[in-house]
């Protein structure tokens, strides 16, 4: 008996049955969900028109031709379908005619949505209505059910017949959200460390390659999603061009951003022990400061590979100024963060960047109570960010009797709220009569002078009892003495008037001295 054997048969014993029952005249309709096993076999079998009119493979060809390639749908479905039937699938172009043709039908699907929504305004001027929904991008549903390679040369496919951005990125914020999330956990929760590298190659390759399909317009996918990527290109160790690239992208509209999309856990892998990703938030700010906010939207791919310097604008340093501020409170209590890294962050923005110090100064005071060890030389290291004359009353209140801030910060601060003591001064004797204007400038100017002579005598004595407190600390070591002193300067009233508050030096005896000698300063001034 004559045996015949056909070795790798596309799409296998049911496709060649299909083929048999043709041969035989059996009837069976062919369908977008076998059209593509069909058109294979077909080749494969040689069933062309050589060996006889109407063969398969034309039935099959006509098929595609006419009633697939015009419905997007039934193409999506001829793509799944060849996804077991490569590379014959490819050489005989069933895949590359099916993706020219969902682009085309798509492109064409929103130029239609957008001439919909064209309307002339009240002044008789043709305007495009944007609170109609579009209801040309109903297929961003149906492509998620691709793999991924044939999804990447998809999409660059409706890219080059000028889909729109914004639903380019729709498509790949629903394809990645379906692909990320169909394994339930990719890390161990209790010690983030990798469980299976072997498992999370295809999440790495989705990632990698979306990555690679963003539109360069700035807004086309939303930030956070941006960010999301981010963390999960972190977490898989994906390639550095992709991460680099993500996070000039990011740097590029980190004006919308918000405190949660920034905080980025650190992996036990990255070696510093740290609870967040310090270093990827740096570079992030770098980007920032460094990318050019005139332009409005990325017009190509060499926004984000310029190397040259630029200068966000004021409005966006603002917000991002508040951002950086509130990320520092937020990874200030770490106590494996170590200083370089916390100052790192904190300098990359310029000094015209903050308008008011008091976020600022909050996040510093958090990382100072966090660290209590911390040298002095790193604490006014970390003390010179602050500009003191920016922080609001309540602030220099505050950092007036902070204990935990070195004593020459102290000292400006108090120096910074005498002087809004005297401008205060100033602008109710500019709201007073004239008659009682005069008196009341020569009976305040006498008292801010008193005021200020006091303050240099109080501050001399400061300085007097800050080298006897190195000393005793060199001597004894001891913290108890440091708290002390820390709460006798607290205690030190310098902006009382001599006039009602004699009890609020250290002496009532030594007060009066100094009372008699700055009276006879001030009335040798006047």
């Amino acid at each position: 008996m004559l045996r015949v054997e056909l070795v790798n048969v596309p799409g296998g014993a049911e496709s060649f049955e299909l083929a048999a029952k043709f041969c035989y005249g059996i009837n069976f309709e062919i369908t977008s969900f076998n059209v593509a096993q069909l058109y294979c076999v077909s080749d494969y079998l040689e069933m062309t028109e050589e060996f006889s009119k109407d063969n398969l493979g034309s039935r099959t060809e006509e098929y595609l031709e006419i009633v697939v390639c015009k419905n997007l749908e039934m193409c999506v479905e001829v793509l799944q379908q060849c996804e077991s039937l490569l590379p014959l699938a490819d050489e005989l172009k069933i895949i590359s005619r099916c993706i020219d043709a969902i682009a085309s039908k798509a492109c064409a699907e929103q130029i239609a949505s957008s001439f919909s929504r064209l309307e002339y305004s009240s002044s008789g001027r043709l305007h495009m209505n944007r609170q109609t929904k579009c209801e040309g991008d109903w297929w961003i549903e149906d492509l998620s059910v691709i793999q991924i390679d044939l999804y990447q040369r998809l999409i660059t496919a409706m890219k080059c017949r000028g889909v729109r951005p914004e639903s380019i990125g729709a498509s790949l914020v629903n394809f990645a959200q379906k692909e990320l999330t169909k394994k339930c956990s990719l890390w161990n929760p209790s010690g983030l460390t990798k469980v299976d590298l072997g498992s999370t190659d295809h999440e790495r390759l989705v990632v990698e390659t979306i990555i690679g399909l963003l539109p360069v317009e700035k807004l086309a996918v939303p930030i956070s999603f941006l960010f999301g990527l981010l963390r999960s290109a972190v977490m898989l160790d994906c390639s550095i061009s992709c991460r680099l690239d993500l996070e000039r992208r990011i740097g590029s509209q980190l004006d919308i951003a918000t405190l949660d999309d920034i905080l980025i856990p650190s992996f036990r892998h990255s070696g510093d022990g740290t609870l967040f990703d310090v270093d990827t938030v740096q570079r992030i700010l770098v980007n920032f400061s460094q990318q050019d906010d005139s332009e409005g939207d990325m017009d190509d791919e060499s926004v984000f590979e310029s190397d040259s310097p630029r200068s966000p604008s004021q409005t966006a340093l603002f917000k991002v100024a508040i951002l950086v501020d509130n990320y520092l409170a937020e990874i200030a209590p770490d106590a494996n963060l170590k200083l370089p890294k916390f100052l790192g962050i904190a300098e990359t923005l310029p000094e015209h960047a903050r308008t008011i110090h008091d976020g600022l100064y909050r996040a510093i005071d958090i990382y100072l109570k966090a660290h209590p060890s911390l040298p002095d030389e790193d604490r006014k290291r970390l003390c010179k960010l602050i500009d003191f004359q920016k922080l609001s009353q309540e602030a220099g209140a505050h950092a007036a009797q902070n204990e935990r801030l070195p004593i020459q910060s102290i000292v400006q601060v108090l120096y910074f709220e005498q002087l809004r003591l005297r401008n205060a001064f100033g602008a109710l004797s500019a709201a007073m009569s004239p008659r009682d204007n005069y008196a009341s400038l020569r009976r305040e100017n006498r008292e801010l002078k008193l005021e200020l002579t006091r303050m240099r005598m109080r501050l001399n004595d400061l300085e007097k009892e800050h080298v006897c407190m190195k000393r005793d600390m060199v001597k004894s070591r001891s913290r108890r003495f440091m708290r002390s002193f820390s709460k006798k300067i607290g205690k030190l009233s310098l902006f009382g008037h001599s006039s009602s508050r004699g009890s609020s030096s250290p002496s009532r005896q030594s007060y009066r001295t100094d009372s008699k000698v700055i009276e006879r300063t001030c009335a040798s001034t006047d």
